[in-house]
């Protein structure tokens, strides 16, 4: 949901930083005006709870939802601000039934996307073949791939998202960070815990986009501190934990790298390249990239200008195969093409440019002569149908309308992306895969599940495979799994039952 910013992969969201973020909002900027205060001494958390019954995952199961604000405090009781979440639970639930808390990401964006798209026991109908979704009403659907057979699901709308807000005289900006971010999303699911007397019960972590490096930073601040909050499993879909490596800066080539194999399964699905020797599909063609990526590319790109004659015309011959763009394109480019250059170039002949989040998607900008795109139309088709429905569904049917708006995208700026520890050069190089691997050598029963969608340039697969597979970070528990669609792969109904299915699977082999 972004557009292009000056550096790295943007995920699910409007990055309102200098630093590269995961997502953008399709050109709908941040509101500028500061938050309204609000005083937390005249004020109740609202909380509405209704009952349901529903058929997920071929069971059926009576469940209580509850919409609410939790209040943050400090240390000496005071409310700092009121997070808002929608909790499923299960009615007489078995022993050690699980609990999975979920959110999006940005970072500033409301966890209405896995909730009204891939996970709610409710979801909106929109186009599974990368059309847009046109105009009101959607439909709303009974979401048969709910996974509330398996485990209670709490959706999580962190500070400045959704109708999660600061109080009184707190300052928004303290939850606005990698770490205050993390921690604030942490002192949440040890209160609901609290609450609900699941704290023996089996628990998973997860997000999408941002949300992946936030469940990252959460899981550090729940399983790195004494007051230990141990976990199952993290889901991460849509992986962006290495902003460094995907820093769109001059000399950094790891960019132009890890986006190979993604511009060849796109290039391959729009019918601008042929499929691998080996077979037909993304899977094949993908494993082909890598290997040219990885075994040849990246050398020729560190010999910088020491590339020249027969070496230069081998590699950009390789690369017009895998990328569909001609050899004089990528000549003029160096040998390097930003993925924004890649979206307006591809089709340039048909008149179309390629969506970021989703590649499937194509659109029309005012003209065709542009070195990018005026905006992602896999943002701009999609966006309407979520709003609408998660403000219909929330105030409705689960009875929770307060007076302020739902937050969306955008609620959040100034993001703090520093991290502590490492002599400061965190400082400088933004990576929170290191987390993931601390919990995984420190946590034995702790599993990890990679989903990425072929055709998303904002957290690519390469990207995510590569953060992953650093020194410190055991592979023996982390699985992936890839879906034939993009950044928020569930918007393909198939794929959405794939998901679902794969998390099931992930959450049942505890």
């Amino acid at each position: 949901m972004l557009n292009r910013v000056a550096s790295s992969a943007l995920a699910l969201c409007l990055c309102l930083s200098p630093m590269p973020l995961a997502a953008q909002d399709g050109g709908k900027g941040p509101d500028k005006a500061a938050p309204a205060k609000v005083d937390a001494a005249k004020i109740e958390p609202m909380v509405s709870v209704t009952k349901h019954i529903g058929t997920f995952g071929g069971q059926r199961v009576a469940y209580t939802a509850t919409a609410s604000d939790t209040f943050l405090k400090d240390d000496k009781g005071n409310p700092r601000a009121r997070m808002f979440s929608v909790s499923y639970v299960k009615d007489a639930p078995e022993p050690n039934r699980p609990v999975t808390f979920l959110f999006n990401g940005g970072p500033g964006s409301g966890s209405l996307w896995l909730h009204m798209g891939a996970f709610g026991p409710k979801r909106v109908a929109i186009p599974s073949d990368g059309r847009d979704d046109g105009a009101p009403p959607y439909r709303l659907i009974d979401n048969p791939d709910s996974l509330l057979d398996v485990t209670d699901i709490v959706f999580i709308d962190p500070v400045g998202t959704g109708f999660s807000t600061a109080l009184g005289d707190t300052d928004p900006k303290e939850f606005w960070g990698v770490t205050k971010d993390a921690k604030s999303v942490a002192q949440f699911i040890r209160q609901w815990l609290s609450d609900n007397g699941r704290w023996n019960a089996p628990k998973f972590l997860g997000g999408e986009s941002y949300g992946t490096t936030r469940t990252a930073a959460v899981a550090n601040e729940l399983e790195g501190t004494y007051n230990d909050v141990a976990l199952n499993g993290l889901l991460l879909i849509s992986t962006i934990l290495d902003f460094g490596a995907q820093a769109e800066v001059p000399g950094n080539e790891m960019p132009y790298v890890l986006m190979v194999p993604s511009m060849a399964v796109t290039a391959l699905y729009h019918g601008k390249t042929p499929p691998a020797a080996s077979g037909p599909g993304p899977d094949a063609l993908a494993q082909e990239a890598r290997a040219f990526a990885t075994n040849e590319y990246l050398p020729a790109l560190m010999k910088g200008s020491a590339l020249v004659g027969e070496e230069r015309a081998r590699i950009r011959a390789k690369l017009a195969r895998y990328t569909g763009l001609s050899e004089q394109y990528l000549e003029n480019a160096d040998l390097r093409v930003t993925p924004g250059r890649f979206y307006k170039e591809l089709l340039r002949d048909r008149g179309l440019v390629v969506g970021r989040l989703d590649a499937r998607y194509t659109g029309k900008d005012y003209d065709n002569a542009g070195e990018t795109p005026d905006n992602d139309p896999s943002f701009y088709g999609i966006d309407g149908s979520y709003t609408a429905a998660l403000n219909a569904y929330v105030r409705q049917e689960l009875k929770f309308s307060p007076e302020r708006q739902y937050v969306t995208i955008g609620g959040v700026r100034d993001w703090d992306w520093d991290l502590p520890g490492n002599g400061g050069e965190s400082r400088y190089y933004k990576n929170v895969a290191p987390y993931i691997g601390r919990a995984l050598r420190e946590n034995s029963g702790l599993r990890v599940l990679v989903a990425q969608g072929w055709y998303d340039f904002a957290t690519p697969f390469f990207g995510a495979e590569y953060s992953l597979t650093r020194t410190g970070i055991p592979t023996d528990r982390i699985e992936y799994t890839r879906y034939d669609a993009g950044h928020m792969m569930y918007v393909n109904e198939t794929d959405l039952t794939k998901l679902s299915r794969d998390i099931r699977g992930f959450i049942g082999r505890r």
